[in-house]
């Protein structure tokens, strides 16, 4: 009797281990008989599928699996009884489950059987896997986007090199034109270029292959400015309406990256308005008092710039709208949405000092608002009516390194016009070549992306360490290069950025040798 007791001592205190085990898994645990009814279910089970602990037991297990696993999980478990053919048991593989809500959700199973009774039961064990499948999407669009990115630079690059000949071409010969006609079409010419510079810069900065260069800016002007692009990109059915403030304060940010968060958000709002709408973009002054610190995540009391964009789509729910600025989140279907256009907003905000933030409701559509702090000091004051003179050399010689054969004799073209002393040079070699031969150069003038194994930056780095009387000023119409060479970019060397003006290129020789 005393054995028989401490053998039932024994079973009890196995159960209860077991059950122990049952409970804290943090794997569903779900064990089935030889009719495929499930007798035993852990509350991991429960949580994963959406199910309460007794609605599992005595049920097929098959109405936790997707078709065509539904309806053929009973004939697996026959063919594996009359044929011992294994295709999970003992072996795991991938699946997918079915939630009470009927979502589907992938998930690994592994199965292994035992006797008890004189009876085969199954017990499969089932780790969710929507976390590592979500991660894996997201580095496959990251990786996505970096191609697209290095993509969309190197064309960026090359078209910023025909643009920057095109504008210096047409500004040499608009001093030659002698009738009205004549400067009229080369005043459209020069717009029509400066508007491409104005698109690629958008391209930089939708790949992000732009460095942040904040300026002093108004935002009416830039909402303005999009408003004929955003009517075409919005279509007919999509009403756009702007409410901008008469006084709104200046504000320090990137231009760039201001035109990318307007044109995000106004496609994100066409997409939530596929059957038509109103898009109503507004700026406004805005005071943040300290008790509205908390409801702005931390954001410091004080003057601040709103941009609003407001549409009438079909909102968010809670639980999306929390998320909303999460990288990779996206709520579109696959290839239709990378779920970075919101946190690329919300993090341009950040870095520039300020917050973003979004109220929806489902139905009544959303609005997002970014809030950048207000610029104190006055804005610089832009001269109007034509240029009385350009800043001119008084034969100063520069080197001008261009591997580009076109964009080299412009540039010599354009030097010589202001005044300087010209010695071209197709690549970084040639530039040391011309160095060592011991002619006198005052200003280095390089394009940053050369072939040839040697860059503008690292030209300029033998040049500094070799010749440094010499005054350095690069150019690029292309921008992940300066994010990429660091040690250069911290020496704040200053970069002409094509497609470039004959007065910028005028205002930064000048600036550059007097440094």
């Amino acid at each position: 009797m005393a054995a028989e007791n401490e053998l039932n001592s024994l079973l009890e205190g196995q159960a209860r281990k077991l059950q122990a085990i049952l409970e804290s898994a943090v794997d569903a645990i779900i064990t089935i008989d030889d009719g495929g009814l499930i007798t035993t279910v852990n509350p991991a089970a429960a949580r994963l599928f959406g199910y309460q602990l007794e609605e599992f037991v005595g049920r097929n297990v098959h109405f936790l699996m997707p078709e065509p696993y539904h309806s053929e999980h009973d004939g697996y478990i026959h063919n594996y009884r009359t044929t011992g053919r294994k295709r999970i048991i003992g072996i795991g593989r991938e699946v997918t489950g079915r939630r009470r809500d009927g979502s589907l959700f992938p998930m690994h199973l592994a199965v292994s059987e035992f006797e008890m009774d004189e009876r085969t039961y199954f017990t499969g064990i089932i780790h969710d896997l929507s976390a590592s499948k979500a991660t894996e999407m997201a580095l496959r669009q990251a990786q996505k986007m970096e191609a697209l990115g290095q993509l969309t630079g190197g064309i960026a690059h090359d078209f910023n090199n025909l643009l920057t000949v095109i504008l210096g071409n047409l500004e040499m010969l608009e001093g030659q034109l002698t009738t009205p006609l004549q400067r009229e079409l080369a005043t459209e010419a020069l717009e029509a270029a400066e508007l491409g510079a104005r698109l690629t810069a958008r391209l930089l900065a939708f790949s992000r292959r732009s460095l942040l260069e904040p300026e002093v800016v108004n935002l009416n002007s830039f909402v303005l400015g999009l408003t004929d692009m955003l009517h075409r990109t919005l279509g007919a059915t999509i009403y756009l309406s702007n409410t901008l403030a008469p006084n709104l304060w200046s504000t320090r940010v990137d231009p760039s990256q201001v035109e990318s968060a307007i044109v995000n958000l106004a496609v994100n709002a066409r997409d939530a308005m596929a059957e038509g709408g109103r898009l109503i973009i507004e700026t406004a002054n805005a005071r943040v008092e300290a008790q509205q610190s908390d409801e702005l995540d931390g954001l410091a009391p004080g003057d601040y710039v709103r941009l609003s964009v407001s549409d009438t789509g079909t909102g968010m729910p809670e639980q999306v709208r929390d998320r909303a600025f999460e990288p990779f989140f996206t709520t579109k279907p696959q290839g239709r949405g990378t779920g970075l256009g919101l946190s690329m907003i919300y993090g341009f905000a950040k870095q520039s000092g300020g917050h973003s933030a979004i109220y929806s409701e489902p139905g009544r559509g959303t609005t997002v608002s970014i809030y950048l702090p207000r610029y104190q000091a006055p804005a610089p004051e832009k001269q109007s009516g034509e240029e009385t003179g350009l800043p001119a050399g008084t034969g100063e010689i520069v080197l001008a390194v261009e591997d580009d054969d076109r964009l080299r004799k412009l540039t010599v073209s354009r030097l010589s016009q202001l005044g300087y002393e010209v010695l071209p040079a197709a690549s970084g070699h040639e530039a040391l070549s011309i160095l060592s031969s011991g002619a006198k150069v005052d200003l280095l003038f390089t394009d940053i992306v050369m072939p040839g194994g040697l860059s503008g930056y690292e030209l300029s780095s033998r040049v500094r360490k070799l010749y440094p009387d010499i005054r350095i000023l690069l150019t690029s119409g292309f921008a992940e290069e300066l994010a990429r060479e660091q040690p250069m970019a911290d020496e704040q060397l200053r970069i002409l950025r094509k497609p470039y003006r004959q007065a910028e290129l005028a205002a930064a020789v000048s600036d550059a040798l007097r440094r």
